[in-house]
């Protein structure tokens, strides 16, 4: 018996991986799972928590290590300190993004480091985050959402939008374009304009 691996069986799998089922939102999506979030009890702290996660691309672990000196209100930009080897990078913070990071801010009576804090005045973990989205998605009707859901979701609509992948690759901090290029190979836009 062989124990020689099916390399072409390996490449048809990574290649077709998108076809294991749709792993992002729409943004029509995005903005009932963003207006459920708002509704909520910690509406404030929730709405920028998935607002960041899908504007930057961010992994849960980079979004709780989000600290408050990460971000500069007055020149509206965010260092967005990269994970798993990524490429840490500076990304401008959008107007609506800007209000919702002030709202949040001042609402909290406290100086402690992190941007999103739990109410007994600790980082958010990993588990927190995972509910916070599960239940906004649930609240919005969209089923069982995960928090890597939101970074595919950034991916996909950059490239809907028709940035090439060098410009996705960079702003998701991603070393290696094959993992980015998922993202341009089934955008949308790509095939508008065929007929």
């Amino acid at each position: 018996m062989s124990t020689r691996r099916n390399v072409k069986s390996d490449a048809n799998a990574a290649a077709d991986a998108h076809e294991r089922g749709r792993d992002y939102l729409g943004l029509a999506q995005i903005d009932k799972l963003l207006a459920c979030a708002k509704a909520g009890r910690h509406g404030a702290r929730d709405h920028l928590l998935i607002l960041m996660m899908f504007r930057h691309g961010l992994r849960v672990s980079e979004a709780i290590a989000i600290h408050r000196d990460h971000i500069d209100l007055a020149q509206s930009r965010l260092w967005v300190p990269r994970l798993k080897r990524g490429l840490s990078v500076e990304h401008p913070v959008e107007g609506d993004e800007l209000r919702a990071i002030r709202r949040w801010l001042g609402q909290r009576d406290d100086f402690l480091p992190w941007l999103f804090v739990s109410e007994r005045r600790q980082p958010l973990t990993r588990q927190a985050v995972n509910y916070i989205l599960a239940a906004a998605g649930e609240r919005a009707g969209l089923g069982h959402i995960h928090p890597h859901m939101l970074r595919h979701s950034c991916g996909f609509a950059l490239a809907n939008r028709g940035y090439d992948l060098r410009l996705i690759q960079d702003y998701l901090g991603h070393r290696d374009p094959r993992h980015t290029a998922r993202y341009t190979r089934t955008a949308v836009s790509r095939f508008n304009g065929l007929w």
